[in-house]
């Protein structure tokens, strides 16, 4: 394959990754993180990137360099959790929250301020068509890297750079107070903003999608497949961040922007302060293609995901399931949505990081010693700590709970988990070492 040849295939794939990552969240938290933060916008900016960007591109790296899929991946640490951790992580991207949230956003901040449709019938009708078309163009896997990376992608990043480049030249920097949430720990504050997006979540379910497209395109098996799967991801990581920081922009500079509780207003307005009612056009074509495109790669993904869980029942029933089952649930509004999904996303958060930078680590050690523990306890301590919180949040045996886990330091933050998973990832690691050690000597005295 020529290197031209592979160069426009991975740029293509960098696309198609970027608009599958850029949905409906990515839009509409930075201009309220830009608003949020005010004079502490750099630092909370760069926690959102953080876990907004340089999460999903460990994973996309990590699943490049341990398998073909996130299920080869959580294998690691027991086939319990390689079996249960994704499921959960494909219905959380998928059916139960990402992917119908992708139709309830696109009516109720495009198609509502544009039309003024706000009534169930006139939600039914726009999501079925929505996740009617979505469907279609998931329906051959084979195709999605063209249809998303060479069409639909560029014209949503073209729209995106206008509405930005017009922000920035008609809008000043306002000086703001940070709000509360942003006074002490503004990339703390970021950090958690970039976990709504749920795209380390999601790039471990794209991994799959990133490595077939390059395989449909001639990418050959081994290295060439594994460094243009993290090439890709690379690539998309750096317009993500870019399109991020540009949208926090808009937040920072609107005038009055603090007026607003959403970003989708924000931009809105700031789409119609700098190109009047053209303005409510292109904003709308932003979010129903960043919306529309996320749908595709969250059905094409899930899809593939199942079918290889279930070989009996093929990618395309598993396709019409998901879509049907999103139609339903973005009929009936985003608060449905995100009430039905905030459990299982704030549960699944620590185990999938804890997985993710274990998985980046090894290959530093080279098989010496082989990560066993190193594995198992560090991301089975994270998935009782996710459900002692998980529980805790709900009111259930919180008295009982919460002398367990508020001693660590930022459980207040959602991140408690971490000391305890650092440490015990050194005694694991320990552990491992001692046994590595141990093999050799046992095997002589049994020989003996």
């Amino acid at each position: 394959m020529a290197n031209n040849s592979r160069t426009t295939i991975i740029v293509v794939t960098a696309l198609m990754l970027f608009s599958m990552f850029f949905g409906a969240g990515n839009l509409i938290f930075p201009p309220m993180l830009g608003i949020g933060a005010g004079e502490n916008f750099w630092p909370a900016i760069f926690g959102f990137l953080g876990a907004g960007v340089l999460l999903p591109v460990i994973a996309i790296i990590a699943i490049a360099m341990s398998g073909n899929s996130v299920r080869d991946l959580a294998n690691r640490a027991g086939w319990i959790f390689g079996l249960i951790f994704p499921i959960l992580a494909y219905l959380s991207i998928g059916a139960f929250y990402a992917l119908p949230r992708t139709g309830a956003v696109a009516f109720e901040t495009a198609a509502t301020p544009l039309f003024g449709w706000d009534s169930m019938l006139a939600s039914g009708l726009f999501n079925f068509a929505f996740f009617g078309v979505a469907l279609a163009l998931s329906w051959r896997p084979s195709t999605i890297s063209s249809t998303l990376g060479k069409f639909l992608t560029p014209i949503l990043v073209l729209l995106l750079v206008l509405l930005i480049a017009f922000s920035v030249m008609n809008f000043e920097t306002i000086e703001r107070s940070p709000s509360e949430d942003f006074v002490e720990a503004p990339m703390a504050t970021g950090l958690l903003e970039g976990y709504l997006t749920m795209d380390a979540i999601a790039a471990l379910a794209f991994g799959i999608v990133v490595i077939s497209s390059l395989r449909y395109q001639g990418v050959k098996e081994g290295r060439p497949l594994v460094t243009g799967t993290i090439a890709a991801g690379i690539g998309a990581g750096i317009l993500l961040a870019l399109i991020y920081v540009g949208l926090g922009v808009i937040g920072q500079r609107l005038p009055g922007g603090e007026q607003f509780d959403n970003g989708a207003n924000v931009l809105s307005e700031a789409a119609n302060q700098t190109l009047g009612q053209p303005g409510q056009v292109v904003f709308a074509l932003i979010v129903l293609l960043a919306c529309l495109t996320t749908a595709v790669g969250l059905i094409t993904a899930t899809s593939e995901f199942f079918e290889s869980l279930l070989p009996g029942v093929r990618y395309h029933i598993w396709a019409v399931i998901f879509a049907l089952m999103s139609f339903s649930m973005a009929t009936m509004g985003l608060d449905t949505v995100l009430a039905v999904a905030a459990p299982v996303i704030s549960f699944i958060y620590p185990p999938a990081i804890t997985l993710m930078f274990i998985a980046l680590v090894e290959p530093a050690f080279r098989g010496r010693p082989h990560f066993y523990w190193t594995y198992r306890l560090p991301i089975w301590v994270a998935v009782i700590w996710s459900a002692l919180t998980s529980l805790h949040s709900l009111g259930w045996g919180a008295s009982i709970i919460e002398p367990l886990i508020s001693w660590a330091p930022m459980q207040a933050l959602s991140l408690g988990w971490v000391l305890p998973v650092i440490v015990t990832v050194v005694i694991a690691f320990v552990l491992d070492v001692v046994q590595k050690d141990r093999a050799p000597a046992e095997r002589a005295r049994v020989e003996a």
